[in-house]
């Protein structure tokens, strides 16, 4: 009796993690597309957030009515809802700041 019940104990373990192992596998199945999904919708949203970025500074002029080079400056939007436009030269320096400011923070 007692092998009895230690053979029924081992096969419904085995068959709880048959079970679990089925289970995982749909999850991992539906996260698959998920993650595709979402990287379909991020390559959506960068080719918007590109096409917007070249029509800013299609439309942009300098004080002279010459148009703004888009390789020498960068569009910058705060928290307040400001939008500047701002030399990369200033941003990357910032930004260096910002990730000496987090990394001392840590």
């Amino acid at each position: 009796v007692a092998a009895q019940n230690s053979r029924k104990r081992k096969l419904n373990a085995i068959l709880n993690l048959e079970e679990d192992v089925y289970n995982l596998q749909i999850q991992k199945e539906s996260l698959k597309k998920e993650h595709s999904q979402c990287s379909r919708s991020i390559g959506r949203m960068k080719q918007k957030l590109n096409n917007l970025y070249r029509d800013i500074f299609s439309r942009l002029r300098d004080d002279q009515g010459k148009p703004v080079n888009s390789c020498q400056y960068v569009i910058h939007c705060s928290n307040d809802g400001s939008v500047f436009i701002i030399p990369k030269h200033l941003v990357k320096s910032e930004q260096k700041q910002g990730n000496e400011k987090e990394q001392k923070q840590k």
